[in-house]
């Protein structure tokens, strides 16, 4: 009888440590996490002049000249999962698929934005810069958002809180890494922070 328990207890342990495993992010499900929380700043190398930090529970800039956390992995077909915390005069946008990890712009890449100041629907969060406008145009400021991006081929997704603000065919860019922004704000003035807690990405 003794040994039937302890051979129950044991298929047990095994089944839920099965079912743990399979719902971690980075395990049977593909995703990998590049930020829990302050850990995964050596998941990127960090250029221009931000003052990146890891501390308080996220990763995060508020100061400095314009600068951006670039991954040192590439991806071409993913889903991105993150959750940000920004200020009302916050300028800052995750940079998909850069040609070139040392210059960082809209012009090499896909700039999803967070810039809640800006007043034209092709700049502000939730829309992808040059690309694809948002109508109406969510805010970000004052609080944790979540940001969910798709890129398929030609296809990029962008759902903001939940709702969708971008799904558009585009192909300019096919490949690269990504990255973190933190910029000056409007006219040019210091902007507000911006902070990251959670990301998360698998290929597709």
């Amino acid at each position: 009888m003794k040994r039937l328990l302890a051979t129950a207890a044991a298929s047990l342990a095994a089944a839920l440590i099965t079912f743990g495993c399979a719902n971690m992010p980075g395990s049977d499900s593909g995703w990998t996490t590049l930020i829990d929380g302050s850990s995964g700043m050596d998941n990127f190398t960090a250029i221009g002049e931000a003052n990146w930090k890891a501390e308080g529970g996220a990763i995060w800039a508020n100061s400095g000249k314009p600068g951006f956390l670039v991954s040192k992995q590439s991806y071409k077909d993913f889903q991105m999962k993150v959750e940000f915390w920004a200020e009302d005069t916050t300028n800052s946008g995750i940079f998909i698929r850069m040609s070139d990890r040392t210059k960082v712009n809209a012009a090499n890449s896909y700039e999803v934005n967070v810039f809640d100041q800006r007043p034209e629907q092709k700049y502000g969060t939730g829309a992808i810069v040059d690309v694809a406008a948002v109508n109406p145009m969510p805010r970000a400021g004052g609080k944790w958002n979540t940001y969910d991006i798709t890129a398929k081929g030609s296809q990029l997704i962008v759902v903001f809180n939940g709702v969708k603000t971008v799904d558009v065919q585009d192909s300019k860019h096919a490949e690269g890494p990504f990255g973190l922004q933190y910029a000056m704000g409007a006219k040019d003035i210091q902007g507000g922070a911006i902070r990251f807690r959670k990301l998360q990405i698998r290929p597709l």
